[in-house]
């Protein structure tokens, strides 16, 4: 059953929805609190900032490595059954987490645990993003991808926000056991919810199914192609803020701790007023992604030269604004312009294009922060972002073209 919201709003028509946004608030906050937790622990023990990025690789790698395959197999079964499966077993490994931190096992072990919930999460997205198309219908999907945007940043702020506090107060383990009783949430969630009202998605018969098949469709659909180069760019040079606002808090800036902290809480809330921005937009287009890559590129090329804090803070919050701009308005197009039985491969490929790009983008920016300076690094990267942007621009206007054309001339005949 529906019923009518504003327009900004108005996914949360949808009674499945209602039930999932919640579902995905919870687990948003619970899994931010075992992140922060884990990170906790990792520094703690080691004092290495470089094992807690270990222990952020193996969470991320999975993805990158096994994600074609988890996406063929969420193209081929119900993804209900997967959410479940997925969501029982994160919830044992963040109890085993618990347990081992509560008695200081060794780290390899909280590693390896770290390493299998990343496993898990491969094969997991894509069946999640495929069930996300189903609590909506189609003319909802892009207002409900803006609201879990808006979800998402509301649950990361408040999930390491009560972490900071529990973890001062009772101990990192209570992290991981609250983060397990948020996937109850998820399995309750996909077990109460109205199936006679899910809008199902075809699914990929035997001659469709598997990672080759999922290739070749990508290889032929010159936009989906675009939409990955264009989105690793973006990705790798254009997001790693976290890289290149440290730089600028030490160099140029010399704002120290206090100054990065305060500039992550500028940029947190770019990424809610961005999501609201997608959310009140009624289609969102390849044209309004385009447009909003190019804006957000050419702020970069010039965030490190204003002056001061304020300055560098005031570009900071529309690139936010952007980036969750962008993110939303390619996944809506992913998910709407490509072939429904081919849906989870295009989405876990889109997922490997980003673990890439995190995994390159980060270090090359932090070289480039180093070689360069942290304004170059920035006027650089943002350089790069645009002409990759008015690349792509052409590519997708000879794309629609080649599809145009004998359309017409058909016609004509």
């Amino acid at each position: 059953m529906r019923r009518e919201l504003p327009p900004m709003i108005r996914a949360l028509g949808n009674h499945n929805y209602r039930l999932w946004a919640t579902a995905d608030f919870v687990s948003v906050t619970g899994t931010w609190m075992q992140v922060l937790g884990l990170n906790w622990v990792v520094m703690a023990r080691t004092g290495s900032a470089t094992s807690v990025g270990l222990s952020v690789l193996l969470s991320t790698l999975p993805a990158l490595l096994i994600g074609p395959w988890a996406g063929a197999i969420a193209d081929r079964f119900p993804p209900r059954r997967i959410i479940l499966a997925g969501q029982t077993t994160h919830l044992v490994i963040a109890l085993l987490l618990a347990f081992m931190v509560w008695q200081d096992m060794p780290l390899a072990t909280i590693y390896g645990l770290t390493a299998l919930a990343g496993v898990v999460g491969a094969f997991e997205s894509p069946a999640l993003g495929r069930f996300a198309g189903q609590v909506v219908p189609r003319h909802d999907l892009g207002n409900a991808l803006a609201l879990g945007s808006i979800i998402n940043s509301a649950g990361r702020v408040l999930g390491m926000s009560l972490a900071g506090v529990l973890a001062a107060a009772v101990g990192d383990a209570l992290l991981f056991v609250l983060n397990a009783a948020s996937f109850v949430a998820v399995i309750v969630t996909v077990l109460v919810i109205r199936t006679a009202e899910l809008h199902p998605l075809a699914v990929a018969k035997a001659d469709r199914a598997g990672v080759r098949a999922g290739l070749a469709y990508v290889r032929r659909s010159h936009v989906l192609i675009v939409l990955f180069t264009l989105g690793f760019v973006l990705s790798g040079l254009g997001r790693n803020y976290q890289v290149t606002m440290a730089a600028m808090a030490e160099g140029p800036l010399n704002s120290g701790a206090a100054g990065y902290g305060l500039l992550s809480s500028v940029f947190a809330v770019g990424t809610v007023i961005g999501g609201i921005i997608a959310a009140r937009v009624r289609e969102l287009t390849l044209p309004l992604l385009l447009g909003a890559a190019a804006v957000t590129s050419f702020l970069q090329t010039v965030s490190g030269f204003l002056p001061g804090m304020l300055g560098f803070g005031a570009v900071i919050l529309p690139i936010a604004a952007g980036a969750v701009l962008i993110d939303t308005a390619k996944s809506t197009r992913l998910q709407l312009d490509s072939a429904e039985d081919m849906r989870g491969r295009v989405l876990s490929i889109d997922g490997a294009v980003a673990a890439a790009a995190g995994a390159t983008g980060a270090p090359l920016l932090g070289w480039m922060c180093e070689r360069l300076g942290a304004s170059e690094a920035l006027l650089v990267a943002g350089v790069v972002t645009l002409a990759a942007t008015g690349a792509a621009t052409l590519a997708l206007q000879r794309a629609r073209r080649q599809v145009v054309e004998p359309v017409l001339a058909t016609s004509a005949a």
